[in-house]
C-alpha cells in the first residue's frame, strides 16, 4: 500500500528577475493576486488536498514569506480592538493553514537543489513538489489529481499539460513513454527544454506539480557530483536516472486545467484581471469598468 502523502515542498529561492525592479526587495512569490499573494494560493490548494506539513526553501530577501505565514500578534490585537472581526479571522487562518518549515537553499543552482535540501525532513516519505510562483486551476485540484495518481500507480508522478505552441518546447521539460490509458504514460524518457517538437519525446510538458518519492535522492546526488561548471542541477536529471534503473515513473495529463504562469508578466496581468472579475466583493463593478475603458 502507498504511503499517505502529507508533506509538500515549495522551492522559493529564485530572484524573480523577470519582475525587477518590483522584486528587488519583495519575493516574486508574494506578488498579489488581488488580495492574497501567489504562494498563499498554492498553499491553500495543498492544504485542501490534505497536506499537513509544508517545507518552503527560501533564499536572500525572502523573509516576507515567513512573516506572511507567521502569527502577527500586534496586527491581530489591533484588528481585535478595532472590531474588524472578518479581517482578524482571515489573518489568523493564514498562520493556521499548516505546519511550516523554512530552509535556506544551499548547493548548486537549479530547481533540484531544494529537493536535496529538504531530504532530512521528508525522509522516506513521498511528497508533493509545487513551485511558489505559478499554479493550475483545475477541478479536481491539481494536488488531488496527483495524489490520486500516486495512490493508483504507486510511483513518482509528473503533472503534465499538452503543449501546442513551438515556444513551449523551449520553456518546459517533456516526458515520453508508453500510453497505458488515455492521458497517462509510463515514462521512459524525460528531456529538459528539447527546443522543438521534433526533439521532444511527446507533447506532454512537465509544467507544474509532481509527486516525488525517496527514490530520487541518490540520482540527484549522482547528477550533482557530475555537474560541469555553469550547469544547473535539474529535477529531471534525477527522474531520468531513476527511470534508467527501473524505478516506475508516470506522467498524467491534468484534467480541466488552466495553467497560471504568474512568473510571466503578461500572464500574471491576465490572471489578476480574471481573478478580479471573479471577486465576490467588486467583480461586477470591475467588469463594468473594463467595458467602459476607451482604447
Amino acid at each position: 500500500m502507498s504511503k499517505k502523502i502529507t508533506k509538500a515542498l515549495i522551492p522559493a529561492a529564485g530572484f524573480g528577475t523577470r519582475f525587477l525592479p518590483q522584486t528587488k526587495a519583495m519575493p516574486k512569490e508574494m506578488m498579489p493576486l488581488v488580495d492574497k499573494p501567489i504562494i498563499q494560493r498554492v498553499v491553500e490548494e495543498l492544504v485542501e488536498a490534505g497536506i499537513e506539513t509544508i517545507v518552503i526553501v527560501t533564499g536572500l530577501y525572502k523573509r516576507a514569506i515567513e512573516d506572511h505565514f507567521d502569527n502577527q500578534y500586534e496586527l491581530e490585537d489591533k484588528l481585535l480592538k478595532a472590531g474588524k472581526e472578518k479581517e482578524l479571522e482571515e489573518v489568523r487562518k493564514i498562520s493556521d493553514l499548516a505546519e511550516f518549515i523554512y530552509l535556506r537553499q544551499k548547493g548548486p543552482v537549479g530547481n533540484a537543489t531544494p529537493i536535496l535540501n529538504a531530504r532530512h525532513i521528508m525522509g522516506e516519505d513521498p511528497f508533493l513538489l509545487f513551485w511558489g510562483d505559478d499554479f493550475i486551476d483545475a477541478e479536481p485540484s491539481r494536488a488531488r489529481q496527483l495524489i490520486h495518481a500516486y495512490e493508483k500507480y504507486n510511483s513518482m508522478i509528473i503533472g503534465a499539460l499538452r503543449i501546442t505552441s513551438e515556444d513551449g518546447f523551449k520553456k518546459y521539460g517533456f516526458a515520453g513513454g508508453e500510453e497505458i490509458e488515455p492521458g497517462v504514460i509510463k515514462v521512459n524518457k524525460v528531456i529538459e527544454k528539447p527546443g522543438n517538437r521534433e526533439a521532444s519525446p511527446s507533447d506532454l510538458a512537465s509544467i507544474s506539480g509532481f509527486v516525488i518519492t525517496p527514490d530520487i535522492y541518490q540520482y540527484l546526488e549522482e547528477a550533482r557530483d557530475k555537474l560541469q561548471e555553469g550547469e544547473e542541477l535539474v529535477y529531471l536529471s534525477g527522474i531520468q536516472g531513476a527511470i534508467n534503473d527501473g524505478v516506475s515513473v508516470h506522467a498524467i495529463e491534468l484534467k480541466n486545467a488552466i495553467y497560471r504562469d504568474t512568473g510571466n508578466k503578461l500572464e500574471y496581468l491576465k490572471t489578476v484581471v480574471e481573478y478580479g472579475l471573479k471577486h465576490e466583493e467588486f467583480g461586477e463593478e470591475f467588469k463594468d469598468f473594463l467595458k467602459n475603458l476607451k482604447f
